[in-house]
């Protein structure tokens, strides 16, 4: 059986886990960090002639920023930027003026809450080391503040 609000979908076993647990008793795959609305594409858009980034320089980027992310936090015994806690991320993530302007803003319009806040920074500095950035930018904070689920209303 499958429960369905919208069109997101989860099994009844789960939602009834969820319900008796709690949420921090599910997988780590289950807690979605990242949402992104994938829009149909109609049957000729996928045959144009379009120039699009290959495969193989999409696999450089991100072998290039995982590189970046193990340098970084060798000495620790994290491997990623998803698995710093509050300390790493005060030790390691670094915002612009800007940047930090923006978040604190996105924090109050959007009432997001501290876990919320840990997310989107992680995320914008795994967004930064994809384009080669040692800092958080302000475009870094506004493409990780664009991955937050949207809310009806």
């Amino acid at each position: 059986m499958i429960y369905q609000q919208s069109d997101f979908t989860l099994p009844a076993e789960l939602l009834e886990q969820i319900a008796e647990q709690g949420f921090d008793a599910l997988p780590e795959l289950i807690r979605i960090d990242i949402h992104v609305e994938v829009l149909r594409v109609p049957c000729q858009k996928p045959t144009d002639e379009r120039r699009v980034e290959p495969s193989a320089a999409i696999r450089a980027r991100v072998e290039a920023a995982r590189a970046r992310q193990t340098q970084r936090l060798a000495g620790t015994k994290l491997t990623s930027n998803a698995d710093m806690g509050p300390t790493h991320i005060r030790e390691f993530c670094h915002l612009d003026e800007t940047a930090r302007q923006l978040l604190g803003s996105a924090m109050r319009q959007m009432n997001l809450s501290a876990r919320a806040h840990r997310r989107i920074l992680k995320l914008a500095f795994t967004i930064a080391d994809l384009v080669g950035e040692e800092r958080i930018g302000t475009p870094h904070v506004a493409e990780a503040l664009q991955y937050r689920p949207r809310r009806p209303g």
